[in-house]
């Protein structure tokens, strides 16, 4: 999800607190997407405390725990469970080649083979073993499994996403079936 803070900042969410790891104040985060996100972040905007800095980020399964400033007892780290982090986009390390942020693709139209466009990306939903784009269209919304192989995300020149098609091989009545909707419709009338 990407939001913006009271300051204006492009916001996307990593993940929510587990609860305390440790006794001095860390505190468990269960990632959405590749943990390896939180090493090189020095702050993190936490629902409704803002901004602390991240002291040290530990790669543990499902996610890492956060040394956090201000924060340095198991009593402290328990008043975080269940609320979300976030990352400023411009602060995020660039993924390797292949890897997106969702916030890259929100937005994004998606084309079909043709280049006649079919949609916007609205968001992308992680659902374990594959993401899903949520793409609003004339029809309505339908979701769309973003590691298909009939799906392509275009790049700019510095190799950042820049549109999505769909190739000439993706199955029919991913968008939903349209002329049923109209005879529906028609019926309806």
């Amino acid at each position: 999800m990407t939001d913006t803070n009271m300051a204006g900042t492009e916001l996307t969410r990593l993940g929510y607190f587990l609860g305390p790891h440790g006794v001095q104040g860390g505190a468990k985060v269960y990632v959405l997407g590749d943990p390896a996100q939180f090493k090189k972040l020095r702050r993190v905007y936490v629902e409704g405390r803002g901004w602390l800095g991240v002291m040290k980020a530990t790669q543990l399964a499902p996610g890492v725990a956060l040394q956090l400033a201000g924060l340095s007892s198991r009593e402290g780290a328990e008043t975080l469970r269940g609320l979300n982090v976030y990352a400023a986009d411009a602060e995020l390390p660039t993924p390797e080649d292949g890897v997106y942020y969702f916030h890259e693709l929100r937005g994004l139209t998606l084309s079909d083979a043709e280049g006649t466009e079919l949609g916007t990306v609205k968001d992308v939903m992680d659902v374990g073993h594959q993401d899903l784009l949520v793409v609003t269209h004339e029809g309505g919304e339908a979701l769309i499994p973003l590691q298909a192989p009939y799906v392509v995300v275009n790049l700019t020149a510095k190799q950042r996403p820049k549109s999505i098609s769909l190739t000439a091989d993706a199955p029919e009545g991913l968008l939903g079936d349209l002329d049923d909707k109209d005879e529906s419709e028609q019926a309806d009338t």
